[in-house]
């Protein structure tokens, strides 16, 4: 019974990821926007990002073991400041 638990949390720490919303403001064109999302994407763990430059917000889906403060760094490096809005953990199926 203990080597199935084991199994299992093994499992779902394998697929854990999280979802951050972070607002960044000053994006004010698809090239700002652009910028943002490529530089997010060269993180390590990063799974999905999507940017809604109407509301100036990100949307990043990512391994449990990247820290969100890389992704604000990383953001920061594009001339932007990051603020979260929200971070929530997924279990994907």
């Amino acid at each position: 019974m203990k080597i199935c638990f084991l199994i299992l949390l093994i499992s779902l720490s394998v697929y854990a990821s999280k979802v951050s919303i972070i607002k960044v403001e000053g994006m004010h064109c698809p090239l700002c926007t652009t910028a943002v999302k490529k530089a997010i994407k060269t993180l390590d763990g990063i799974e999905k990002v999507s940017i809604r430059l109407n509301t100036k917000k990100v949307k990043v889906i990512y391994k449990d073991n990247v820290l969100l403060n890389d992704i604000l760094a990383t953001i920061k490096t594009t001339s932007y400041e990051g603020v979260e809005i929200s971070t929530e953990k997924l279990i994907l199926k």
